[in-house]
């Protein structure tokens, strides 16, 4: 489950993403050429701006509420059995005991 709402989440991102780069800004933005050659003219003038506007602001909710299913589902799942599992596993594999790091006000002077 987590894994297809992160997958739909990135798409609804990417998305996301190239409708804000196709929007007018101040200096005209990529939303002057780009619209018009890509939908035909069809969406040029305050067409475009309108329904730029309203899927970006469509997107955006679906990406909070993506965010907020992400979120529940990751607390839903058992999360300190997985990190005991990945612990267990490191501990296995590391045969040698490993020294501790000590710290410059640890180590001994020489005299």
């Amino acid at each position: 489950m987590f894994s297809i709402l992160l997958i739909f989440l990135i798409i609804v991102a990417v998305f996301m993403i190239g409708l804000i780069l196709l929007q007018k800004s101040e200096g005209s933005g990529m939303s002057g050429s780009a619209a018009a050659s890509m939908f035909g003219g069809a969406l040029t003038g305050a067409a475009a701006g309108n329904f730029l506007t309203r899927a970006t602001a469509w997107l955006a909710t679906l990406f909070f509420i993506l965010c907020a299913a992400l979120a529940l589902v990751a607390s839903k799942t058992d999360m300190a059995t997985q990190q005991s599992h990945l612990r267990q596993e490191i501990i296995e594999q590391g045969d040698t005991p490993v020294a501790p790091v000590q710290t410059p006000a640890e180590t001994p002077t020489a005299k």
